[in-house]
Formats: structure tokens, C-alpha cells, sequence
């Protein structure tokens, strides 16, 4: 018999997934990948790539078959617009998927299973200031997360919990810091920060247009972790034996202000900044990487400026591709409306924040 180790990775036609994908390949690992729909801007890696909807339980008993280790990256997610609005059908569905992919998963005698958790788990108290102390881990609690998507990863945290002190299933559960990088959505309501900013400025510097829109006043802080980062650090994390909850991402912390004006020098053009209203989250939110560097030996190793300069250039060119007449281009993309979302058009996505 093959001494391959076999992989599952949920969501794994979204961002992150898709990377882990092809990062686990060149380790050697044979992976299924599962999702709702296929990599929007490359094909997969993946040994099978399986259409499957992980809020039902036959679908979860389907994808889980015959692998040693899962990565569970699925959720209905996207960036602040829509997680700001679809509080009943993101907790829904998420739920439903974790509840339902870590029992199947535990039935199918699988042996590691990693739960993407997030930084959207901390209470909202610690947040209120652009120059926000960093998040620890024990920050957590005493918990007030502020949307459904950080109560429902909670949830998520402790089932892995309870699943590994009552059945023995070796659970890792690590916590994202907005990751980027290309390959990621970039347009549509669904795309985060630095996503959003490098297609405003692409659009800006391809139309002669230098004004962009940036929601708020532009001065709530975020950190930006880079793809390669991330997904060498998920595999550390599955390697470890380590099972309570850490930070993933970087510790440096910008303004949305400050991420337009390093993207803008990127494209070598001045933008305008027009500040209107719009959903903008907590108003400062970082990384404490205390215990990551200390338990995985794991530190970011690409700048934020190596990474945006990576992302623009990918965006700037999808925008090359799609239109020459650049004029047709909109300068903006107002956040998502409220909809049901029919389960032939969800969305399971690999989780990150704004």
C-alpha cells in the first residue's frame, strides 16, 4: 500500500484553499478537493475535485471518505459589505457545514482535522481605537464577537474542543488576520481590502480617473498577512501537536489610508481619496503572533509591500483581460444587498477578514 498521506481541503475552489491545494501537492500529499465550484482563475492541483454542497450531511460523509487529514476551510464569507448584512444565512450556513464536515470526518475515522477560525472571534470592547493594543489569544473571552460570523466561529472553536477531549480526534484550530494575495476574488462584493483597493487603483490608473473611493475616513487599522505565509503556516499548525487556538497573520498594523497610498506607489500613480459611507467593521484590529513564533517557530516572511506589489500586478492585469474599453470600468462596487443565496448559487469560501 501507498504510505501517502491522503488530504481533504474544504473550500478549496475559494482563495486560500486553492493555494493550500497546490502547496500540499509539491509536499507530496495525494488531496481531494471539495466545493461548490471549481478555482475561479486557475484549474486545481487536486488529485479529485469534487462538487459538493457541506451543509448537508451526505455530502460531508462524501467528501471525508478515505483521507487522514482535513483541512476545513468552507464558509460562506466575503468582505465587510456582506458580512455586515447577511448576519441569519452566514451563521446558517457555516454552522451547518462545521457541525456537519467535523462529525462526518470523525465517522470516517479521520485523524487531524484544522478548523479556520478568525479574528472576528474578539470582543468588539478591544477594538474601538485605531491604535488598537494586539490581539492575544486569551483575548477571546470574555466574548463579544461583533457579527454572527464571530459567534459562529466560536461555536466552531469549541466543537473542535469537544470533539477531541470525547473522541480523541487530534483537532488544530487556528485564527486568520485578513490574508491576501492573487488568485483571491477582486471585484463582486466579496473581496477584501486589499483586493478592493488594488482594483480601484488599477481602474484608476487604466482610466486616467486618480479618484478612488475609500469607505469611512479611512484611518481604521487592519494587519495584512500574504498567501505564502498563510498556508505554511497551516501546514506547520497540522504538522504540531499543538490544539488550542493561534493568531495566524502579521503584526504590522496600517491604516486603509496608508494600504491606498502603498498600492497607488505601487502603480506608480497619485489617487484622491474620496471617504464615503459604508460598513468599516472594528476600528483597529491586529495580530498578537506571540504564540505562533513561539509553539511553530512560524513568522511572516513576505513584506506588505512585497505581497500588494504580487496582488496589483495579478489585478491590474485581470482588469487588461477583461476590458480594453477601460471607460466601461466602475470605479466603485457598493456592498452586497441581503439575499437567501438558493443553495445552486452558496458559495463556500476559505475564510479571511477585513
Amino acid at each position: 500500500m501507498s504510505n501517502v498521506k491522503r488530504v481533504l481541503v474544504t473550500g478549496a475552489g475559494g482563495f486560500i484553499g486553492h493555494h493550500l491545494v497546490t502547496y500540499l501537492k509539491r509536499k507530496g500529499y495525494w488531496v481531494r478537493g471539495v466545493d461548490l465550484k471549481h478555482p475561479r482563475f486557475s484549474p486545481t492541483d487536486a488529485d479529485e475535485f469534487e462538487i459538493l454542497d457541506l451543509r448537508r450531511w451526505d455530502d460531508c460523509l462524501q467528501a471525508t471518505r478515505n483521507v487522514d487529514e482535513v483541512y476545513a476551510l468552507a464558509a460562506d464569507m466575503g468582505g465587510m459589505g456582506f458580512i455586515s448584512g447577511h448576519h441569519a444565512q452566514i451563521l446558517h450556513n457555516n454552522a451547518l457545514i462545521n457541525i456537519h464536515t467535523l462529525e462526518a470526518a470523525r465517522v470516517n475515522g479521520v485523524e487531524r482535522y484544522l478548523v479556520t477560525s478568525s479574528a472576528c472571534v474578539y470582543p468588539e470592547f478591544l477594538q474601538t481605537e485605531a491604535d488598537v493594543v494586539p490581539l492575544r489569544e486569551e483575548d477571546a473571552y470574555p466574548a463579544q464577537p461583533q457579527d454572527a460570523y464571530g459567534w459562529e466561529k466560536l461555536m466552531a472553536e469549541h466543537l473542535c474542543r469537544h470533539y477531541s477531549d470525547d473522541y480523541g480526534l487530534k483537532t488544530r484550530i487556528v485564527r486568520f488576520h485578513n490574508i491576501f494575495g492573487p488568485l483571491g476574488a477582486w471585484d463582486g462584493g466579496r473581496e477584501k481590502a486589499p483586493a478592493a483597493i488594488c482594483r480601484k487603483i488599477a481602474i484608476a490608473k487604466l482610466t486616467g480617473n486618480h479618484t478612488i473611493e475609500i469607505w469611512g475616513d479611512g484611518e481604521q487599522t487592519r494587519s495584512f498577512c500574504y498567501i505564502d505565509d498563510c498556508v505554511r503556516g497551516l501546514y506547520m499548525l497540522m504538522q504540531s501537536d499543538f490544539s488550542e487556538p493561534i493568531n495566524l497573520g502579521q503584526d504590522r498594523m496600517v491604516t486603509i489610508n496608508l494600504l491606498a497610498d502603498i498600492v497607488a506607489d505601487i502603480a506608480g500613480i497619485w489617487v484622491t481619496k474620496k471617504h464615503i459611507p459604508g460598513p468599516q467593521g472594528v476600528r483597529g484590529r491586529n495580530a498578537d503572533l506571540t504564540r505562533i513564533k513561539k509553539i511553530l517557530g512560524w513568522e511572516p516572511q513576505i513584506s506588505l509591500e512585497e505581497g500588494l506589489t504580487k496582488t496589483y500586478t495579478w489585478i491590474e492585469e485581470q482588469l487588461r483581460v477583461k476590458s480594453e474599453d477601460y471607460t466601461s470600468l466602475e470605479f466603485s462596487t457598493t456592498y452586497p444587498q441581503k439575499s437567501l443565496a438558493p443553495r445552486d448559487s452558496f458559495r463556500t469560501e476559505p475564510v479571511q477578514e477585513n
